[in-house]
């Protein structure tokens, strides 16, 4: 009998044990969970890029800077007439730094007529006639970018009023 007590003894400590939950197993922590929303960035056009008035002549080119400054070359006939950049008002959270893509059309039209296009862009208004940026950072949360670009006239270019798209499209990094 006493093997058999001992035995239901042993049985019945290992139920209980079985039973008992264990804590000293277990453990947890608590983290905190934070987000922050930042002010949406936006951009608008303040100035449309304006290429003036001018004759074809024998042919050449017409550059309006990202200042708005002309210049002419080839056998292009200059006329007196307004020009000025595109401008584009980019506005966010401050310090924060986004990226830049320009789109529109390649040529500028006029019914059936084409001229060849080329956007060139900067940050400053700066005299730039080449290249394009593509990012930016929101100083005080805003930044504007200027847009001039370059056409390109044919000796036989035919008159009328030529118009295109400049798109500026910007997003956060």
């Amino acid at each position: 009998m006493i093997k058999h007590s001992r035995i239901t003894l042993v049985a019945a400590l290992a139920a209980v044990g079985l039973a008992l939950p264990a804590a000293s197993m277990a453990a947890s922590a608590t983290a905190s969970s934070s987000s922050t929303v930042v002010t949406p960035i936006t951009i608008t056009k303040s100035a449309d890029l304006a290429f003036g008035k001018f004759a074809a002549g024998t042919g050449g080119t017409v550059t309006v800077s990202t200042s708005g400054a002309r210049t002419i070359s080839g056998g292009v006939v200059q006329m007196t007439s307004t020009t000025t950049a595109a401008k584009f008002d980019v506005a966010g959270e401050t310090g924060a730094t986004y990226s830049i893509t320009l789109g529109g059309t390649a040529v500028l039209t006029s019914g059936s007529d084409t001229m060849a296009f080329t956007a060139v862009s900067d940050l400053t208004g700066a005299n730039a006639t080449s290249g394009t940026v593509t990012s930016g950072t929101l100083t005080a949360g805003a930044q504007s970018i200027y847009v001039g670009g370059v056409l390109t006239v044919g000796a036989s270019q035919a008159p009328g009023t030529y118009t295109g798209t400049v798109i500026a499209s910007v997003d956060y990094n």
